[in-house]
């Protein structure tokens, strides 16, 4: 019976090379001169740092462009809110959400099952949900209307089997 899993990740090697070059970028600028800002790259989040709320600003416009160009979708970052640090600095924290939580796996399963294919099934496996379906051409009209839709996370399709 064919199948699919439908996952949401992250490669962080991409991520790792944006922060990068975002860095690099800080220390060339002309506008991030004196600002002292600074990018932490953590497992899971990335961490902005700056004299000013603007510079941070300009700081997130910055690293999601870099992250853009490296096909990491923007829909895989968590905007913490703006904290203001020591010194009359301000701090924000992007957390990377990788996998699919178990409310957004009851969503697209709600969306499969809205699409109303015959022989159709998905089922959650932790972080990702399998779709099976007695023939193939079912299972890319599945993928197809999943792409259309926003589901809030980035999606990606893999273990194809006929």
């Amino acid at each position: 019976m064919p199948s699919f899993d439908v996952v949401s990740e992250i490669d962080q090697q991409e991520v790792r090379n944006a922060v990068d070059q975002a860095r690099r970028e800080v220390t060339t600028r002309y506008d991030f001169k004196g600002t002292d800002t600074e990018i932490d790259l953590e497992d899971k989040a990335v961490t902005l740092n700056s004299s000013t709320e603007d510079r941070l600003a300009a700081l997130r416009l910055l690293l999601e462009e870099k992250l853009v160009k490296r096909k990491v979708s923007l829909k895989a970052l968590d905007y913490g809110k703006v904290e203001d640090a020591a010194g009359g600095r301000s701090r924000q924290r992007i957390t990377l959400q990788a996998g699919i939580s178990s409310d957004k796996a009851r969503a697209i399963n709600k969306a499969i099952k809205e699409l109303g294919r015959k022989g159709v099934q998905s089922q959650t496996q932790s972080e990702q949900v399998r779709v099976t379906a007695k023939k193939r051409d079912d299972l890319q009209a599945v993928i197809a209307h999943l792409k259309e839709g926003d589901h809030g996370i980035p999606l990606q399709f893999t273990n194809m089997r006929d």
